[in-house]
């Protein structure tokens, strides 16, 4: 399965193939500069904004998923350029959103969680509204709001956890949880705090009335009209819920860090940008104002307190705040306070608590019980495929399963301190698993240079089955949970090139291969296309682009129909576009797609070398 980091970094592309991204920086500029946006429309009908929607949604997974009119992204790829541009175009006029589908997706405690599907048309639509909004939005959130951001994380969140209770001595833990938040979100509030934020194109603000209001469809057929709350499943609906909690971070803020003082004090700035008010918060202890900074990841957050008293009072204001301010409350049974010297808190997996060493007080972090009960199912589930395929070709489908889930458990999670403990309990009962259900299994093989020689290679643990590796459970490295840094940013030249250059070898990509093999093809085809991304580091051998998924394309220098094998060395990586290229037989097409990638002429000379190769004209 994708990271929303990918997607996020997908996206940069794809505004620069289309030239939206000199827009959507001055929006996020003029937002900075607190302006008002009153005709957005006329860039969210654009035909680059509609065409830049449409890719971002065919590159979804879930674009593969019907809604009510039981259509996908297939059916729309089979029109002509100008008829999908039209077709959405005249969605905008009189907006009328079709009836959204739920459905409920198992939790692990047995009970469900509501979706709702809209139709793929309107998910394009909302794609494209979307696409505007973001930068408008990121301008105003807050620093330490993580969760369906760009360029954000759970791993930044638990990173921020860590240094108000390490560093700055934060040992009591607010926790609260919004009773049914995503059901129960005031429509007018919403619609009040766009518009306070600058968004105030009344068409838009009508259109998202009318997705907010959309019918639903329930699994028995019932029809109902939702008068409050955003459907979980919309593309716009993680947006509006960080618009809707925006107000919160910064109410939290204004009671403490922002909280001006008689002297201004001179700030350091630390690696990450962040400015350090070591001498603005000795100040503000003197005063008997309440201590707390907010941590939040959509609408799971907590509030860190430095003693019980102040912990008590932020519990008190901020239950009464929701329940004023947002209409929202608070589940009690849930919510409460936690001393973290004595105590364990939850959050997004983990267990937090701090411990004694020394004279100072360090972080003790695990993966919760219900994350260790979780990642056993999901291992468990994968073992079973194995022991159960159809043929050759679906058991090796499952072993890259396999490792996908188990590489991305460790990748998640190896930022507990004591995550080697929790895998080794949870490697205890899958080895038992694999020795009792794959009975061919040895612990001698080959490994191929890649991702799981550079990362197990040294690991005793590792099994084999029919010469495919793998991926011991137990051999987990850690990892320092890394904090975002501020200059960090999809929406200035400077952020992007930041982003760019720490990219690097994209590790959930590769896992992403893994669970992914392309299955009409061979499987020495699926197994060459992983080594080709780790020995060329994860981008195009011709743009030098970071490959993300949905767009890598594995090209066949000599082509299958005039001898071409699937050997490593007849095989190379590329984007879809410099597939398109390499194939490409007609005028338009070529001069289009040289336009699009603006490739230079050593480019261009590799383009031309893949084609002689295909026997193709050079491009000139």
């Amino acid at each position: 399965m994708l990271t929303s980091e990918q997607y996020k970094n997908q996206k940069i592309r794809y505004t620069e193939y289309y030239d939206m991204q000199s827009i959507l920086d001055k929006l996020y500029q003029y937002s900075k500069e607190g302006k008002k946006f009153c005709s957005l429309m006329n860039i969210i009908i654009s035909d680059e904004n509609i065409k830049m929607a449409y890719r971002t949604i065919k590159g979804n997974k879930g674009s593969k998923t019907s809604g009510t009119d039981n259509r996908t992204i297939e059916d729309i790829a089979n029109m002509s350029e100008q008829k999908f541009v039209e077709l959405i175009k005249k969605q905008f006029q009189n907006y009328c959103p079709h009836a959204v589908k739920r459905v409920e997706i198992p939790k692990p405690n047995g009970k469900t969680r509501p979706l709702g599907i809209p139709t793929i048309v309107d998910r394009i639509v909302q794609q494209c509204i979307l696409q505007v909004l973001e930068p408008i939005c990121e301008a105003k959130f807050h620093e330490r709001s993580n969760g369906f951001r760009p360029n954000r994380s759970a791993e930044n969140a638990i990173a921020q956890c860590c240094r108000l209770m390490q560093i700055q001595h934060m040992h009591y833990v607010v926790d609260i949880d919004i009773k049914g938040f995503f059901d129960n979100v005031s429509h007018s509030k919403l619609i009040k705090q766009m518009w306070y934020m600058g968004i105030q194109d009344k068409k838009l603000i009508c259109i998202i009335k009318q997705m907010l209001k959309a019918p639903v469809i329930l699994p028995n057929g019932d029809k109902i009209y939702p008068n409050k709350g955003t459907p979980q499943g919309g593309i716009l609906s993680p947006l509006l819920s960080n618009i809707v909690l925006n107000e919160l971070d910064w109410w939290i803020a204004s009671q403490w860090e922002n909280m001006p003082t008689h002297y201004e004090y001179k700030h350091a700035v630390n690696k990450q940008g962040t400015e350090v008010k070591s001498h603005t918060y000795r100040a503000l202890r003197k005063s008997k104002l309440k201590e707390m900074y907010i941590v939040r990841y959509a609408d799971d957050f907590k509030l860190f307190c430095p003693n019980r008293q102040s912990a008590e009072r932020a519990y008190y204001a901020v239950t009464k705040w929701l329940r004023d301010r947002l209409k929202l409350e608070i589940n009690t049974e849930k919510s409460k306070i936690v001393n973290l010297k004595n105590h364990y808190s939850e959050f997004l997996g983990f267990r937090l608590k701090v411990k004694k060493k020394g004279k100072k007080y360090t972080v003790s972090s695990f993966m919760s019980e219900k994350a260790k009960r979780t990642a056993k199912d999901k291992i468990t589930e994968c073992i079973k495929e194995i022991k159960h395929p159809k043929n050759q070709k679906e058991q090796y489908k499952a072993i890259q399963k396999y490792n996908s889930v188990v590489a991305g458990l460790h990748n998640y999670y190896r930022i507990a301190t004591n995550v080697s403990l929790d895998f080794a309990e949870i490697a205890y009962t899958i080895k038992l698993q694999l020795s009792n259900r794959l009975k061919d299994l040895k612990t001698e093989g080959t490994l191929k240079q890649g991702f799981i020689k550079e990362r197990y290679g040294k690991s005793k643990q590792l099994r084999y089955l029919n010469e495919h590796p793998l991926i011991p459970v137990g051999y987990v490295q850690t990892k320092d949970a890394q904090h975002k840094k501020k200059s960090i940013n999809r929406y200035t030249p400077e952020g992007r090139a930041e982003i760019h250059k720490n990219l690097g070898f994209h590790t959930a990509t590769l896992l992403w291969l893994m669970k992914n093999p392309v299955m009409d093809k061979s499987i020495e085809f699926a197994d060459n296309r992983i080594s080709l991304f780790a020995a060329q580091h994860g981008k195009c051998a011709v743009t030098g682009e970071v490959l993300l998924p949905y767009e890598i394309r594995c090209h066949h220098k000599i082509p299958v129909q005039n001898g071409g094998t699937d050997t490593y060395d007849n095989l190379v990586l590329v984007t879809e576009m410099v597939h398109i290229l390499i194939h490409a037989t007609t005028v338009e097409t070529i001069e289009k797609y040289v336009k699009q990638l603006n490739l230079n002429k050593i480019q261009i000379t590799k383009v031309n070398k893949l084609r002689k190769l295909a026997g193709l004209d050079k491009i000139k």
